[in-house]
C-alpha cells in the first residue's frame, strides 16, 4: 500500500526520477579505488527517494524542472546520505535498509571519511555550477541539523524536555531538510522570494509532522510493519510528543511518577507497558495524531492557491500521505 501511494505521488516527476540515478552516480564517482567500491555500495542500498521527489515537485509547481534542479536535488541527497553514514556512526547501528550499514562492514573510520567525502561532493557540485543560493540553504541545514542532533543529547542526558524543545529538536533534525528540498526546488524554478518563502514553509511544516508520526509509530506499530522494535525511543529514553501530551493530560503527579521512570533508569518491558498504558489512558497518541494533522492542514493551505497541476495534486497527496503512513 505504501509503495503505490508513494508510486502514484512521484508519477508526475517519474522520468526525472529515473535520470536522476545516473547523475547521482556520476556525481558520488571517485578515482579511489575502496571509496568508488563504498559509493556503489550505498546506490544499491537506494531509498525511497523522498527528497529528490520534492524538489523535483516544488520545482514544478513554482514554474519548471530544469538542469538547476537537478543540481539542487543532488546536494540535498549527497548531503542527506552523508547523514545516514555518519548517523549509523553516532548510532552504532549494524543495518541501514536491510543491508549492512557502511560502518558495519568498513568499520568507523572509513565511514566518517566517507561521509565526509559525500558532503563535499555537495558542496563542489554548487561551487562549479555556481550556486551559491543553493550552498546557503544546504549549509544552514546542516547547522540545524547538529544544532538539533547536539541538542536532542543533550536533553536525553539530562533527561528533560518540554514541548518546546521537542520542536526545536524535531525541526531542526527532521524538518529542516525537508524544508531544505522544497525551498531548492522552489529556487531552481523561479525568482520570486515569497514563493521561496512559502515552499520552506511547507516543508518545514510536513517536516515536523513526518517525525511526530514517527513518534506515534513508536508507540503503535509491529516491528514487522514499521522495521524497527516498536518502543526504540522509550528504550533509548527519548521523551516524545504522545509521552508529552498524555503528561499534560494527566495529573501532575501521575505524570510526574511516569516521567521518573522514564529518567530513572533504562526502561524494560514491564516499564515500557507501564508507560504504554499511561499514554493510551491519557490520549496521548491522538493528541499527537492530531497535532500532525493540524501541521499538514497548514502546510496544504500554504500551497492552495497555487496553480493547479499534477506536482501540486501530488505535494498535497504527500502531506496527507506523511501522517497516514504505517512505516
Amino acid at each position: 500500500m505504501v509503495a503505490k501511494v508513494l508510486t502514484d505521488i512521484t508519477s508526475p516527476v517519474a522520468d526525472e526520477l529515473e535520470r536522476f540515478e545516473g547523475y547521482m552516480r556520476e556525481q558520488m564517482k571517485s578515482r579511489a579505488a575502496l571509496l568508488d567500491t563504498i559509493v556503489r555500495y550505498i546506490m544499491r542500498q537506494r531509498g525511497k527517494r523522498i527528497r529528490p521527489t520534492l524538489v523535483f515537485l516544488s520545482a514544478g509547481i513554482c514554474g519548471e524542472i530544469t538542469e538547476r534542479t537537478f543540481v539542487g536535488a543532488s546536494m540535498v541527497e549527497l548531503l542527506h546520505t552523508a547523514t545516514l553514514v555518519h548517523d549509523d556512526v553516532v548510532d552504532q547501528a549494524d543495518e541501514r535498509r536491510g543491508m549492512a550499514s557502511i560502518n558495519a562492514v568498513w568499520k568507523n573510520k572509513v565511514s566518517v571519511l566517507v561521509g565526509d567525502y559525500l558532503l563535499s561532493r555537495g558542496l563542489l557540485i554548487a561551487v562549479k555550477k555556481s550556486e551559491f543560493e543553493f550552498l546557503r540553504v544546504t549549509s544552514e541545514a546542516v547547522r540545524r541539523m547538529s544544532e538539533g542532533e547536539l541538542l536532542q543529547i543533550q536533553k536525553s542526558r539530562q533527561r528533560t524536555i518540554d514541548e518546546e524543545t521537542y520542536f526545536r529538536i524535531i525541526s531542526d533534525k527532521t524538518a529542516s531538510l525537508i524544508s531544505t528540498c522544497c525551498e531548492i526546488g522552489a529556487l531552481s524554478a523561479t525568482s520570486d522570494i515569497g514563493v521561496h518563502a512559502l515552499m520552506k514553509e511547507y516543508g518545514e511544516l510536513v517536516g515536523l509532522a513526518f517525525q511526530i508520526r514517527d513518534d506515534v509509530l513508536d508507540y503503535t506499530s509491529r516491528s514487522s510493519i514499521l522495521g524497527k522494535p516498536v518502543a526504540t525511543d522509550l528504550k533509548d529514553q527519548k521523551v516524545t510528543l504522545p509521552l508529552l501530551y498524555a503528561c499534560q493530560n494527566a495529573p501532575s503527579s501521575e505524570a510526574q511518577s511516569i516521567i521518573s521512570l522514564v529518567k530513572r533508569k533504562k526502561p524494560g518491558r514491564k516499564e515500557i507497558d507501564t508507560i504504554f498504558g499511561f499514554v493510551n489512558r491519557y490520549h496521548g497518541i491522538e493528541s499527537a495524531q492530531n497535532k500532525a494533522g493540524a501541521l499538514v492542514s497548514d502546510a496544504i493551505r500554504l500551497v492552495a492557491d497555487m496553480p493547479n497541476s499534477a506536482y501540486k495534486t501530488s505535494l498535497i497527496d504527500f502531506a496527507n500521505f506523511v501522517v497516514t503512513r504505517s512505516s
